[in-house]
């Protein structure tokens, strides 16, 4: 791979930023201006896909880079509140957890043994692969999800 886990990282949580003011200024002129156009639809399917690819790339940086299960959570979480994916990259940073490469190859760690380890390693070593079952996962959660309409609407009997 040519990016490191840090910097594919920190390019989708900058892209989860950027959709997170698109859809804020769509909503803005949806609601405070009334202009209902295209823009919101646009706006709100950028954030959601990128959404969903900040978490997943969070999940395997996190892995590769072993942190601990409530810090992956931690980075999906504050995912949902405006502009939080920078301050916790920043905290990521400080504490040194976006440091290393892809682990492609067994160590001598006894945590290379795990299944789930096993398992990283082999979609890793195959990254075209590993990128395009990705992103047909990702085109069956926003198909699944267009279809049952906007989250405003889910559980209703409209």
């Amino acid at each position: 791979m040519s990016l490191t886990p840090a910097a594919l990282y920190r390019r989708i949580a900058l892209a989860e930023m950027v959709t997170w003011t698109l859809l804020i200024i769509a909503m803005v002129a949806r609601y405070g201006f009334g202009y209902d156009g295209g823009l919101f639809f646009v706006a709100g399917l950028s954030h959601g896909i990128i959404f969903i690819a900040y978490c997943l790339t969070a999940i395997v940086v996190g892995l590769n880079l072993r942190w601990r299960v409530g810090t992956i959570v931690l980075a999906c979480v504050l995912a949902l509140p405006p502009w939080a994916t920078y301050p916790f990259d920043r905290w990521l940073e400080k504490r040194g957890m976006l440091e290393g490469a892809w682990r492609l190859d067994k160590t001598d760690d006894p945590r290379d043994d795990r299944a789930l380890d096993r398992l990283l390693r082999w979609w890793l070593a195959r990254p075209v692969l590993f990128f395009f079952t990705i992103v047909l996962g990702m085109a069956v959660v926003i198909t699944t999800l267009l279809s049952i309409g906007p989250p405003t609407q889910w559980g209703s009997s409209a």
